[in-house]
């Protein structure tokens, strides 16, 4: 009796392993643990186009594919299916799947270079500074709804404040953000207007660079302009988009999955209220349960392997998924355990490309959750824990929004200006000079 051989790619057209649409995206965790129950720690699936893909499940075998890139490259050019003529141009995930002179889709000498001259530039900020910046934005994001008793903790705080931030750091001035906000969260989805936001932010980091060579200044784009790296001006504004893009993703999620534990779960409440649990212990809880990014695009096989029992071949794509290896059972058989001081979670991946700016995430969200748990101790949920939306896509999983109550308090001693109105969303956006207007925290943030 002949022994079953391992596929070697997924099953075409089988709705069950497709990772996008409504079914997909429902629960996208139900999804994952069902695969494993199938297929053990690495799965057949389907993308957009129903092009088929491996999305990786087991812990062991997420850091396998992350730590070598000798065998799981970040060349997306590698992509068989790329070559042979599969994937359009305006295929949903081309911003992230068509090669870019950026760090994360190099290898090597390339990659040391690239990654060198990012991490070399972040080193230059005062953590103290970054700190001060996040206090200062999240007591004038909080002043702008405080006196009125409610909140949307999703819209009025977690996804403005690190934007606010990180336009801060690379020395944008605030008329550059009024729709950054939309793009970046429209480009992570996937959507078919992905292509567009994905243009319009090139188009305004484009600006910048031009307006830091004119005039340059203690931030981050002016230190990547004088690095000895000497990169080119196309290098520059995919690495601007880069940092924008991954750190307000994976800030503003990180920021609303806490504020949604601290807001429903009363024993994650009363551990860090009673100091049982320190707040940075509680932002890597929040990282082992619900990471900011449920998957990860992606990485190529530079040849024929094994992983996790399965036979991928050269130029398959590889998904990533810290949402499942976190939840794997073989490092965590009780995933309702508290896991504290633990940071051996894949939440900002492995290996060569591990994420560079995840410091800053952890400052802009341990000091905004902080600032607003201290100003407002009496927040609680406006709504039965059962309204709470979901938004999920390929990459990402958030709640929509946190409407919330608590005793209405005057503002903060902090300058705060009057309190903003925020645009209706506008569809996609279309790449533009950006032009001198009010602040646009002002008016992205606050309420009718």
């Amino acid at each position: 009796m002949s022994t079953p051989q391992p596929p070697s790619a997924p099953p075409p057209g089988c709705p069950a392993h497709r990772l996008y649409g409504p079914e997909a995206e429902a629960d996208p965790m139900a999804l994952y643990e069902k695969l494993r129950a199938e297929h053990g720690a690495v799965a057949p699936v389907l993308v957009h186009g129903d092009l088929p893909a491996w999305l990786v499940l087991g812990h062991r075998e997420n850091l396998d594919v992350a730590r070598t890139p000798s065998r799981f490259a970040r060349d997306p050019r590698r992509w068989r299916d790329q070559q042979e003529g599969r994937v359009p141009a305006d295929h949903p995930l081309s911003p992230m799947t068509a090669w870019q002179p950026v760090c994360h889709f190099v290898d090597g000498t390339d990659h040391e270079r690239l990654r060198g001259a990012i991490t070399e530039s972040l080193e230059r900020f005062d953590h103290r500074g970054i700190r001060r910046y996040v206090k200062r934005f999240a007591d004038q994001l909080i002043d702008a709804f405080v006196q009125t008793g409610r909140g949307d903790l999703v819209a009025d705080f977690a996804e403005p404040l690190p934007m606010l931030v990180m336009t801060q750091l690379v020395g944008a001035p605030e008329s550059y953000g009024p729709q950054l906000v939309d793009a970046a969260r429209d480009l992570i989805r996937g959507t078919e207007t992905a292509v567009a936001s994905n243009e319009f932010v090139t188009a305004t980091l484009r600006e910048l660079l031009a307006r830091k060579r004119a005039r340059p200044g203690r931030d981050f784009t002016s230190w990547m302009l004088e690095h000895h790296a000497a990169l080119s001006d196309d290098e520059m504004v995919e690495h601007l988009r880069l940092v924008l893009i991954a750190a307000f993703e994976t800030t503003a999620n990180l920021i609303a999955n806490t504020l949604r534990l601290v807001l429903t779960d009363e024993r994650f409440r009363a551990s860090l209220s009673g100091g049982h649990m320190t707040l940075p212990d509680a932002l890597e809880q929040v990282l082992w349960n619900e990471p900011p990014l449920m998957t990860v695009l992606g990485r190529w096989a530079t040849g024929d392997t094994d992983l996790g029992g399965v036979r991928i071949k050269a130029g398959d794509m590889l998904l990533l998924s810290p949402g499942a290896g976190n939840r794997d059972p073989e490092v965590r058989p009780d995933t309702a355990e508290a896991i504290q001081g633990n940071r051996s979670h894949l939440a900002f991946s492995s290996g060569p490309h591990e994420c560079p700016g995840q410091d800053i995430g952890r400052a802009i969200a341990d000091t905004g959750v902080d600032t607003l748990l201290a100003r407002l101790p009496d927040l609680e949920l406006a709504v039965p824990v059962g309204e709470l939306e979901w938004v999920s896509s390929l990459m990402t999983r958030h709640v929509v929004a946190l409407p919330v109550r608590f005793t209405p308090r005057g503002v903060a001693v902090t300058g705060s200006t009057p309190a903003p109105v925020r645009p209706a969303p506008a569809g996609p956006v279309t790449p533009a000079r950006p032009v001198s207007r009010p602040s646009w925290w002002r008016r992205l943030l606050g309420r009718a």
